[in-house]
């Protein structure tokens, strides 16, 4: 019988079980799927000379993290790769928008769109510097973080206090509008922004592309090296040498509940398995709350709120294995990873309005990354291991283009999204389709069968919009790790901060797993909702 029984081997699973078997804890971790690793895992199942991230790719929460720091991961193996560059946006004029770890050179990119950009640039990035201990500290930690709270407080009052907080929760479109004069920096602002589902019009977008881009501009958008498969690889390592262990093909359909508290989990063939003291839930709140524990064992209230949960956006993913590098007619475009696809923030507006509207999009906003530019081990000299994604609606009422797709993604849809992904690109880099060897689809529901983490394929485990964020995420009043059962702590993305890879809500939900009594008294959560459904029931 373990201390812990983790529920899914993501990375925040992972995380989870390193730190508990850190305390000394004995953890075994169990996992649906045939390989540890989530949505941080690779193959070479588009062509057997290139090396394909399945899911993610990119990493600067990862390299900004003093969660992952903390585990001292090189010791493992574990190296970072970067491109030249760190984000592209090219546009049909020949102009580009680029960000670089060099601020100076981001500055001069931007004043060549403007004069005067590349000083408003500067101005943004110095706030960061200023603010980024208090930022990270606070990112990373259960909500509501006392202490780095009131660090960042006194360093927001430093930096302009209540200005800077409307500055924060501005729409991006806005953001850039009222820090930049020409398109550069609104674009680089506003592509990030929609690295989650956040529309350029949405309140706090423009916080969230201002946290990406300043990331980006600091830290890079590095890769592992060899794959992304080499951070899970690193994070199985450790734990095996801690003595914890991963049981892949262990599809874990409940949690087991006995005086009032989680003492342990049934897999799907039968097997149960005790927790001495606790079990952390690597799943989506949804899967948690709606799935694993029966409904007598939870709050009314709590089971209500989840009707309101919403999802991020659906994903749709094409990898590619090219023949040569991708032609870019704009030369700054080749040298960087990521590079962003759409011809300006009223493009952007019009993708994230199609969306809302159920309508797939039909110049879908492309996110294309360049393993192989960022990492030239993933393919043989002269050629590119490629992907790009765009965002779907999960509930498709319409097509915006002429295909005629209904969102059942069947062979003939699936095709067709893919070639106007394709097209996109091609309108940037003519050539493009002529190097294409070979390629893969990863539609919605072959994301969420590869990850049931990515339901309908969210990417994010939940949207990133204000209203489910902080205190509120997954639902009101539970923003931290605890749930309402004793013993049981839920460690996805689902809980605060979201999404991104970085360890926090592993991390959160272990330390609140070791730093509480292991009674089956309630927890003050469970109390506070209990509290609250009587009230409700009254």
């Amino acid at each position: 019988m373990p201390d812990a029984v983790v529920i899914g081997a993501g990375p925040n699973g992972l995380v989870a079980a390193n730190l508990l078997a850190d305390a000394g804890w004995s953890v075994e971790v169990l996992e649906a799927q045939p390989e540890p690793g989530g949505a941080v895992r690779h193959d070479r199942g588009v062509d057997p000379d290139f090396a394909s991230d399945l899911f993610s790719a990119f990493y600067p929460l990862a390299a900004a993290s003093p969660v992952l720091a903390g585990l001292h991961l090189d010791q493992e193996g574990l190296s970072w790769s970067h491109a030249p560059q760190v984000l592209a946006h090219p546009l049909l004029d020949g102009r580009c928008a680029v960000l670089s770890r060099d601020v100076g050179m981001t500055a001069a990119a931007l004043e060549a769109f403007a004069p005067g950009d590349g000083a408003a640039w500067k101005e943004l990035w110095e706030v960061w510097e200023t603010l980024r201990p208090g930022i990270l500290d606070a990112l990373f930690t259960p909500f509501p973080p006392l202490r780095a709270g009131a660090r960042l407080a006194l360093q927001l009052r430093a930096a302009g206090g209540l200005r800077l907080a409307r500055t924060m929760a501005l729409p991006v479109r806005r953001l850039g509008e009222e820090e930049f004069r020409g398109d550069g920096g609104r674009l680089l602002l506003a592509g990030n922004a929609l690295h989650a589902d956040l529309a350029p019009e949405a309140a706090g977008s423009g916080g969230f592309g201002w946290l990406m881009s300043m990331l980006g501009q600091t830290y890079g958008f590095p890769v592992p090296t060899g794959g992304a498969g080499a951070l899970t690889a690193a994070l199985v390592r450790r734990l095996a040498r801690r003595g914890g262990a991963v049981r892949c093909g262990e599809q874990v359909t409940e949690v087991i509940v006995r005086g009032g508290r989680a003492v342990g989990v049934r897999t799907a063939d039968g097997e149960a398995i005790r927790a001495r003291k606790a079990v952390l839930a690597d799943v989506s709140a949804p899967a948690l709350y709606g799935s694993l524990v029966a409904e007598q064992h939870l709050p009314g209230r709590l089971l209500a709120d989840l009707k309101r949960f919403q999802w991020d956006f659906a994903t749709f993913k094409v990898d590619w294995a090219l023949n040569g590098p991708v032609p870019w007619t704009c030369a700054e475009a080749a040298q960087a990873g990521t590079v962003h696809l759409a011809e300006g923030v009223d493009a952007l507006t019009r993708f994230a309005a199609q969306i809302a509207m159920g309508r797939i999009p039909d110049q879908p906003f492309a996110l294309l990354g360049q393993m192989t530019t960022t990492d030239p081990g993933r393919s043989p000299l002269g050629t590119e291991s490629a992907w790009a994604y765009t965002h779907v609606p999960h509930r498709v009422r319409g097509d915006a283009g002429d295909d005629l797709l209904t969102g059942s993604w069947d062979a003939r849809e699936q095709s067709a999204m893919a070639d106007r992904i394709e097209a996109q690109v091609e309108r940037y880099a003519p050539g493009f389709r002529s190097l294409i060897r070979a390629r893969r689809i990863l539609a919605p529901p072959t994301l969420e069968r590869m990850d049931a983490n990515l339901h309908g394929g969210a990417i994010n485990g939940g949207t990133t919009a204000l209203h489910q964020q902080l205190l509120l995420r997954p639902t009101p009043g539970t923003g931290r790790p605890e749930t309402p059962i004793p013993g049981l702590f839920l460690a996805s993305a689902s809980a605060h901060p979201g999404g991104g890879v970085h360890g926090a809500p592993g991390a959160n939900a272990a330390r609140a797993a070791l730093g509480r009594p292991y009674t089956a008294g309630l927890s003050r959560l469970q109390r506070r909702l209990t509290r609250r459904d009587r009230a409700g029931q009254r």
